[in-house]
């Protein structure tokens, strides 16, 4: 494995490029190496796979500025991965996968399956999960190491780089549309447009739903416009109507009680952030009462995971992604910091 080992030693063979976080700093200072490291081997109940294209999401920034705090020296991040399975370590068991198969893996890189959330079917709050690109080496290089049940078949419409975006972002903002309660016809507010609610938003007209988004920057607006959105405003303006749910996905707190501000009674804002600034000191009387309600998404399960690439796959959704070669991988983080691009960002290998 890679940790411990010298590269110089290691036969060229069996070595891959990969990009490896230097520590956690800002992204603008270049936070990661690209170069050569040694290939990881499978271990039982693993595949290893030969990585297609990364997707690039927002968590890989809390990941790389210490936002979220370090886990393992030098981790190679990315969880949106798209792979051939090119050999495996589960022979004999019904994780068996066979060599060729294309598949995805997203942020959830395991659970323990024992803990009471495991045990009550929460696998999504598990007490010791694995996380892609966090706890274990990521996507960002040539091959990949995963659990072979943590895997997800692709559907042959999917191809390979707009299947990546899915993986994360449309997988997290699919199960945030469950917990805000999305119903058929709803009217729906998303708060923040970027990789995830671009992806939210085509389930959301497929389900006949009227959807209202709130965003910063000019081009977002327009995205959201010509996806179509019956409303556009800025990042917090109150959409004309009263919402049935709102998911946002600025990791702001003004953000949220710009949502909350927005619902009827009985309503549900959804918060898709790992992380939140701050939540301000609001109005009990005027912003929550009337049972409207706050909820997080944490993580993701399986079966969202499942049940998004059917539907993904049923209404045609391809994500608007700008793609960045191996090499360019500080210029993508740096992308989706800054807003420069539109939807989504992958590495391609």
């Amino acid at each position: 494995m890679r940790d411990g080992c010298s590269v110089g030693r290691t036969p060229l063979a069996e070595l891959m490029k990969a990009a490896t976080l230097i520590s956690p700093q800002e992204v603008s200072k270049r936070p990661l190496r690209i170069g050569q490291v040694a290939r990881p081997e499978p271990k039982p109940g693993q595949v290893l796979l030969r990585v297609r294209v990364c997707g690039v999401c927002r968590t890989d920034l809390h990941i790389v500025e210490g936002e979220l705090p370090p886990r393992r020296p030098g981790i190679i991040p990315g969880h949106q991965i798209v792979g051939e399975v090119v050999a495996g370590n589960a022979v004999g068991t019904t994780d068996e996968i066979p060599v060729g198969t294309r598949v995805g893996v997203s942020w959830m890189g395991g659970t323990d399956g024992t803990c009471r959330y495991c045990q009550l079917g929460l696998e999504n709050l598990c007490d010791s999960p694995t996380f892609t690109g966090y706890t274990v080496d990521g996507g960002y290089a040539e091959y990949a190491v995963v659990r072979s049940d943590f895997t997800f078949p692709l559907p042959d419409q999917l191809d390979d780089l707009h299947a990546a975006p899915l993986l994360c972002a449309g997988i997290i903002g699919f199960r945030s549309l469950r917990v805000a309660g999305v119903k058929p016809g709803d009217r729906v507010g998303l708060f923040g447009f970027g990789a995830s609610a671009h992806l939210a938003i085509a389930v959301l007209r497929s389900w006949n739903c009227e959807v209202y988004v709130s965003t910063r920057g000019a081009t977002h607006r327009q995205l959201a416009a010509s996806l179509g959105a019956v409303w556009v405003g800025g990042e917090t303006d109150r959409p004309p109507a009263e919402l049935d749910c709102a998911v946002t996905f600025a990791p702001s707190g003004d953000v949220v009680i710009a949502a909350l501000a927005s619902l009827r009674k009985g309503g549900v804002v959804a918060i898709n952030a790992i992380h939140l600034d701050r939540i301000p000191q609001f109005d009990y009387d005027r912003l929550l009462w009337g049972e409207r309600q706050l909820r997080s998404v944490a993580n993701m399960t399986r079966a969202d995971a499942r049940d998004f690439l059917q539907v993904a796959s049923a209404i045609g959704l391809r994500p608007k992604v700008t793609a960045f070669p191996l090499d360019q991988a500080n210029e993508a983080l740096i992308a989706v910091k800054e807003d420069s691009i539109d939807g989504a960002a992958a590495i391609t290998m």
